[in-house]
């Protein structure tokens, strides 16, 4: 949306507040009733975002706001997790490891590192499933998939703009390609803190469960490894080039008109199908189909492969989307005068936002605001020229706090809805901000004395 709103009326947000309450308490109150009628309250609260929203803005302004946000930011997004849930479901890694602490600990630093390659959507579709068949010997589980969250869902997409998606934002507007490998000693001095915490965490989980006779079946240690499936790594591959793409594209002359808009399809009032996020969904969905006619429907059934994750992903994220836009509409209004322009503000403002918001249009709104603040040296950016403490603070806020929620990024809730589905007890809505309040909110502290003051 390219109009420019003067004022929100902030009670348009309370839509979106009621539906975070409907995905934080229903599954606790009602969990049958809300496991069959997640698309109802979803539908719901678009109807009452989209009555109040008309109330203010009127029909054809609520029309172009939805659309614009399904076809412009929806669609891309579930379109990608679509593929990468498809492809991954297509490799299996079968062998003798066990889910202990050593070898825990090697999954989570490997998946993370991964993550800026192939991006923590694509680590953690790739990876969760041979973490939880490694692990599901033992009973005490959740903090693996918690961690696993933390760090390869998260942390671990801040090296490239490949690895996540407010990057690739900065990247399309001047940030060098290759700058964010300027954040490697944050991600180190993280997975560092957080892995040592993990080891001691899964150790004493680890012995309680040997403890009460549970035993990995380790008959033949060291004999059988085996990944099958190998070929969908070619399809992973195709994914990622399609959204390095989608970020190129729009900058390329071919790609604009002759006032510098993006070649497109046009819908409604401002909204357009741009042709780069047409070849995007395109590329996408030809990896996943040709995944599945080019791999055996074994590899699926040993990898407990059902629709169900996707399917509850797909429902809920829509009404986030569409109710969130009040929101960032109220957050782009005000973000400007807010007087944030240190380091550590930008850090934790970003942040914070991006554990509630989409983090993309969060990361955005702080780069646009650093942009206008006049710094005379820095990163020069199509926004303006942003100092690099203050660009790798806004970086880190709106990729590393992703985590601090389930819905603060989008593999969150995938992981979570793939462990329970393979008979992992996962925290509830609340007690999952209570395990990062606990185990992340100190490492940002940290963060912030080392890096952003």
């Amino acid at each position: 949306m390219n109009e420019v709103v003067t004022t929100v009326p902030i009670w348009l947000c309370i839509p979106f507040a009621g539906l975070l309450l409907c995905i934080a308490l229903l599954p606790l109150i009602r969990p049958k009733w809300w496991e069959e009628h997640q698309g109802l309250v979803s539908a719901a609260w678009i109807a009452a975002m989209a009555v109040t929203f008309c109330l203010v803005y009127g029909a054809g302004k609520t029309a172009e706001t939805v659309l614009e946000c399904i076809v412009n930011d929806y669609l891309t997004f579930i379109v990608l997790l679509f593929g990468l849930f498809c492809v991954s479901g297509n490799i299996t890694m079968e062998g003798d490891f066990a889910g202990s602490p050593r070898v825990n600990v090697g999954l989570l630093a490997m998946g993370t590192l991964l993550a800026s390659c192939i991006g923590t959507t694509g680590a953690s579709m790739l990876m969760v499933r041979p973490v939880i068949k490694m692990n599901a010997w033992r009973k005490r589980k959740k903090h693996i998939m918690v961690f696993f969250i933390f760090m390869v869902s998260n942390m671990g997409g801040c090296l490239t703009p490949i690895g996540d998606p407010p990057l690739l934002m900065g990247f399309m507007r001047g940030v060098p390609f290759f700058w964010s490998l300027k954040l490697l000693p944050v991600l180190l001095l993280n997975m560092v803190i957080l892995l040592f915490v993990f080891y001691h965490l899964d150790k004493r989980a680890y012995r309680k469960d040997i403890a009460q006779g549970r035993k990995p079946d380790i008959s033949k240690p060291y004999t059988e490894f085996r990944i099958d499936g190998m070929h969908n790594l070619l399809f992973i591959v195709m994914i990622v080039a399609a959204v390095i793409l989608s970020g190129l594209l729009p900058t390329t002359a071919a790609f604009q008109d002759a006032a510098g808009n993006v070649r497109g399809i046009h819908l409604l009032g401002e909204v357009v199908f741009t042709y780069p996020a047409m070849i995007e969904i395109a590329l996408i969905l030809l990896a996943a189909f040709l995944s599945f006619r080019t791999t055996r429907k074994s590899i699926r059934k040993r990898n407990h492969f059902t629709w169900g994750p996707i399917r509850e992903v797909a429902v809920l994220f829509i009404g986030i989307f569409i109710t969130m836009q009040p929101a960032l509409m109220l957050l782009k209004t005000v973000g400007p005068d807010l007087g944030i322009s240190q380091p550590w503000q930008m850090f934790w403002s970003t942040g914070l936002l991006s554990s509630f918001l989409d983090n993309t249009p969060t990361y955005l709104v702080f780069l646009t605001t650093a942009g206008t603040l006049g710094f005379a040296g820095g990163i020069a950016t199509s926004l303006g020229t942003v100092p690099v403490s203050v660009l790798s603070a806004i970086s880190c806020g709106a990729v590393f706090m992703g985590a601090n929620t389930y819905i603060g990024n989008a593999p969150n809730f995938m992981v979570k809805s793939i462990s329970e589905e393979n008979g992992v007890l996962m925290p509830s809505f609340f007690g999952y901000i209570l395990w990062s309040v606990v185990f992340l909110v100190p490492v940002f502290l940290v963060d912030t004395m080392i890096f952003f003051i």
